[in-house]
């Protein structure tokens, strides 16, 4: 960390500039105040040459200035001679000794808050260049594990079609559990490297109407083995009608499906068996409106504000599993999309993540 500019200033020695500036300006003061008669304060253009000193020369040059400015004052009043003192006098001059010794102690405070205020930033600037490297490190690191990553998956998809000779059902079943396993690592790995990449050069969008509808249609269709093997019933609907409606926006259906599977994955790991999860799609006036609702482990108050976060893992069962990374890439496509996404408990137990979206103006829908 470079020193502050303040102590470079303050441990300058007695043949800088600053020292004799500091103290030309203490003489012709002191020989303005001599020359004139006692009756006449001059002493308070001591003040000068002490806001100098306070942020150029060291404490102890400073209060010595200080010193010595309030010595002089009082001295004036009998050298050179004078023949008569009058209380007035004494007076003015002791209100003028006050002021320079508040002076002083004031920019001296306030010398030492620059200094501390300096520290902090330089402080603050290196833990934000040491968090710049480690972010740079994982994104680089998660790039890199991408390609092994996807090497592996097709090396073991390869012996599960048999291409390298017959294998035998349990062969089979432990090499579907490696792909699935490898599989969410590759998912979090590129969830990682998207939010870097979202950060660093933001979300781009390539936005066309969308209809909101369809694609929770397929994305609850992609989910079913999922949501069979937890014995999680999947349930879509358009609020009080069971009738199917139009969800136009204008966004990104790619990133849009991504908002649709993380909440989806979300909901399904953390409903018990049996328990079902439901979509509701509604229309706002202006808005879109999506709920996704399960019947699992709620949210604990304290973790609300905090759900959204980046790498956050809450302490409750819901939050104590997964990377963090899911809901944090889920609110950073709702808020690129200009909309808004919040999570509330369902009662009495459940939570329910939500989302709305500006509606397509109908003229600019497309059929």
């Amino acid at each position: 960390m470079s020193p502050s500019p303040v102590s470079n200033q303050r441990s300058i020695p007695w043949r800088s500039p600053s020292f004799w500036m500091v103290g030309g300006l203490f003489t012709m003061v002191f020989a303005l105040e001599y020359a004139t008669p006692p009756d006449y304060v001059m002493s308070y253009l001591y003040i000068s040459p002490i806001l100098i000193a306070n942020s150029r020369l060291s404490r102890t040059a400073s209060f010595l200035l200080i010193s010595a400015a309030v010595i002089l004052t009082l001295l004036n009043i009998w050298i050179p001679n004078n023949p008569e003192i009058h209380g007035s006098m004494v007076v003015n001059r002791i209100v003028t000794i006050f002021a320079l010794i508040v002076t002083g102690l004031l920019s001296d405070r306030y010398s030492q808050i620059q200094q501390t205020l300096f520290q902090q930033q330089s402080k603050l600037q290196s833990q934000e260049r040491i968090m710049n490297v480690r972010e740079d490190f994982a994104s680089t690191l998660a790039h890199d594990l991408r390609t092994p990553l996807l090497g592996a998956i097709e090396t073991l998809q390869a012996f599960d079609r048999e291409l390298f000779g017959n294998i035998s059902l349990k062969q089979k079943t432990v090499l579907e559990t490696m792909i699935r396993s490898h599989q969410n690592s590759l998912k979090l790995v590129e969830t990682l490297l998207d939010v870097y990449r979202n950060e660093t050069e933001g979300l781009q969008l390539k936005v066309s109407p969308t209809n909101l509808a369809v694609l929770a249609e397929e994305v609850a269709a992609s989910m079913v083995h999922l949501s069979t093997s937890r014995s999680v019933y999947l349930n879509l609907h358009y609020g009080d009608s069971e009738f199917r409606k139009f969800l136009w926006v204008n966004g990104d259906a790619f990133q849009l499906r991504r908002v649709f599977t993380n909440l989806l994955t979300n909901a399904i790991n953390h409903s018990p068996r049996g328990a079902k999860v439901e979509v509701i799609l509604e229309t706002q006036s202006s808005y879109q409106l999506v709920h996704i609702v399960d019947f699992g482990a709620g949210i604990k108050p304290e973790e609300k504000p905090y759900l959204f976060e980046r790498f956050y893992q809450g302490q409750s069962d819901r939050l104590a599993t997964g990377s963090g990374l899911g809901l944090y890439l889920t609110r950073q496509i709702i808020e690129a999309h200009g909309g808004t996404i919040w999570a509330e408990n369902r009662m009495p137990h459940g939570a329910v993540f939500a989302f709305r979206l500006p509606a397509l103006p109908f003229s600019s829908q497309s059929t």
